[in-house]
């Protein structure tokens, strides 16, 4: 029921900001996790005088606590994700190599790939419990089929 609303509430709307805070938001009152959000690949300037963009992820519209605003490529949760293009799923966040702790009361985390019509990476939808082995093969179907409504 959740995917037909996130579908009715987006529908229309181009804007990627105004779009992810809707679904961030949806999804974090309708499942009640303890934190829904979303990280935006973006480019930044900080090597001086390279020739490559440097692409990391950076905070998006969020629901639940402060977060890390900042995740390099291929690195947490997130960066992993982004990095094989795949959802994970992550029983214990503590057993994951690697991890990123935002904050110590994340438990378990599921993160799944945002793409755009070519097939690129351009966000991750990153959801956080307090409570190890939240999340689950039915979490991770409905929430990949929430994130193909996301084409940005």
């Amino acid at each position: 029921m959740l995917v037909s609303q996130i579908k009715s509430l987006i529908e229309g709307e181009t804007d990627m900001v105004a779009v992810m805070s809707n679904v961030a938001a949806a999804i974090h009152l309708e499942m009640k996790f303890w934190w829904t959000g979303f990280y935006r690949v973006v480019g930044n300037d900080c090597v001086p005088h390279s020739d490559h963009e440097v692409r990391e992820l950076v905070l998006g519209p969020f629901q639940g606590p402060v977060a890390c605003m900042h995740i390099p490529y291929g690195r947490g949760v997130c960066g992993t994700a982004w990095q094989r293009a795949e959802t994970i799923v992550v029983p214990d966040v503590e057993q994951f190599p690697g991890h990123i702790a935002c904050s110590s009361a994340s438990r378990s985390e599921i993160v799944v790939p945002v793409f755009n019509a070519a097939g690129q990476v351009t966000a991750v939808l990153d959801i956080d419990s307090e409570r190890l082995a939240t999340f689950d093969d039915i979490d991770r179907k409905y929430l990949e089929e929430i994130c193909q409504l996301l084409q940005f």
